[in-house]
């Protein structure tokens, strides 16, 4: 049977963002339920080594700490549902959402955290390879590779921030591009061209992630985009820096974004072009990325949903007395 679920703070999303907008949430009264998605826990779960989190002296596992993260949220009074949502009204006073289970869930506030995901290249060794030398994450996983040869992957922006980034570790940097030029602005390109740390490969695709003896990434095969010319070329690491994709596809037409589909937020807040809707972690956030801004962005999308509802409650308490 279809059940529907009533809550002051319905959550989308199950990363850092998501869950920690349920514990302040919950501390706060507002008995939240979070709609877990397709991947509970966000893309922690599929991260190995995690050594940037506050509070940790040792490294951690990214899955241990979302299931740290979620049963905290579950402790404070946090329902958490395994369903995925395939349909929201955002137009009425009580926020609307239809799950894949066919269960209803509605919100007097509605707090979206459904992050976004690295796109990948989808070549062969790519996934089985990822925390084994392929990442998409140089702030994350930079710090592993002090010392070693590196390529970043990529001709935008975000492969010339993650190449000069990656020089603070890495003895060598090389990027490769499919094409003769870079999309990124002129002000990055100049610092990637001066440092000497930064070698470019032009006119090369990315074919093939390649595994040596001991299971880790030992080199990227290349195929020449001009000529068609294949070789190898010898790494520690590789960075697939092509950019990100926000999972929007349920808000389009219903909230505002930019032109990328990441949602637009009023500056310096979570808060949407809907009142009492919220948008918190990556799904918003296109420049930091990182699961604390994540889980700080949580923690505002509670605090502005609390009083939010506490203004609507007292203007309500308001209009009724002057009517009385």
């Amino acid at each position: 049977m279809a059940t529907t679920h009533k809550t002051r703070m319905l959550i989308i999303g199950s990363g850092p963002a998501g869950l920690s907008a349920a514990i302040y949430g919950a501390r706060a009264g507002m008995e939240p339920i979070v709609v877990q998605g397709l991947q509970p826990g966000g893309q922690l779960t599929i991260t190995t080594d995690v050594e940037n989190y506050p509070g940790f002296r040792e490294v951690i596992q990214g899955p241990w700490l979302m299931q740290e993260m979620q049963a905290q949220a579950e402790h404070v009074g946090t329902r958490m549902m395994w369903d995925t949502i395939t349909n929201v009204d955002l137009s009425g006073d009580v926020f609307v959402a239809q799950g894949d289970s066919g269960d209803t869930y509605e919100g007097d506030t509605l707090v979206i955290a459904t992050g976004a995901q690295a796109k990948w290249l989808g070549v062969p060794g790519e996934q089985e390879l990822s925390g084994r030398g392929v990442s998409a994450c140089a702030t994350c996983d930079g710090f592993f590779y002090r010392g070693k040869k590196v390529v970043v992957i990529g001709g935008g922006n975000t492969a010339v921030e993650e190449a000069l980034y990656l020089t603070n570790h890495a003895t060598e940097v090389v990027l490769i591009h499919r094409r003769d030029s870079l999309r990124s602005e002129k002000i990055l390109q100049d610092r990637l061209f001066a440092h000497p740390k930064i070698k470019t490969v032009w006119n090369k695709r990315v074919d093939r992630f390649v595994a040596g003896e001991d299971g880790a990434l030992r080199a990227v095969a290349l195929t020449d985009t001009q000529t068609g010319e294949e070789s190898e070329l010898l790494t520690d690491g590789a960075f697939v820096a092509i950019g990100h994709a926000p999972a929007t596809e349920l808000f389009k037409g219903k909230l505002a974004m930019d032109e990328t589909g990441y949602l637009i937020v009023e500056p310096g807040t979570p808060k949407t072009d809907i009142p009492g809707v919220f948008a918190a972690g990556d799904v918003s956030d296109h420049v930091y990325r990182q699961a604390i801004t994540a889980a700080g962005a949580g923690c505002m999308a509670a605090l502005d949903a609390e009083r939010y509802l506490a203004e609507k409650l007292h203007l309500a308490g308001i209009t009724e007395t002057v009517q009385g």
